[in-house]
């Protein structure tokens, strides 16, 4: 058997145990193998094969781990405006509780609302920041 067609046996396993496990990381080493085993078919020795298959896989996976690493963190679900759409709405506060909770109206019904740490109880309109539960994280607008 060519070693161009164990390349391909090789990266078709890694593909493979990446569906059943749903990491990109063996998509990416698999590309390496499957460079090799191009490589394999142009004629080139086993050591240079190797060679191909470590520097693109690693390669690869180098670059997506630099990619992910430059992307802007994204919010947890509880404070991203994307996935809950009662993040930015406006509750009115009439008084605080001592324990620094309020109760407000919202969507037709009562919420216990309180402050983001570091903001004052004040009165007045609220934005919602962040929703705990079934508690909605507020700030003063």
């Amino acid at each position: 058997m060519e070693s161009s067609t164990i390349w391909w046996l090789i990266a078709g396993a890694t593909i493979v145990v990446e569906l059943l496990s749903g990491t990109v990381y063996l998509l990416l080493l698999a590309t390496g193998f499957a460079a090799a085993a191009i490589a394999g078919h142009l004629g080139a020795s086993v050591i240079t094969q190797l060679i191909v298959a470590s520097a693109v896989g690693v390669g690869a996976v180098l670059g997506w781990y630099l990619i992910k690493r430059r992307r802007v963190a994204r919010l947890p679900a509880q404070a991203n405006r994307g996935g809950n759409l009662d993040i930015g709405q406006s509750v009115h506060v009439e008084a605080w509780n001592p324990d620094g909770t309020a109760s407000v109206r919202y969507r037709g019904a009562q919420w216990t609302a309180v402050a983001k740490a570091g903001t004052d109880l004040q009165t007045g309109e609220h934005r919602v920041v962040e929703v705990v539960g079934s508690r909605l994280v507020v700030t003063k607008i």
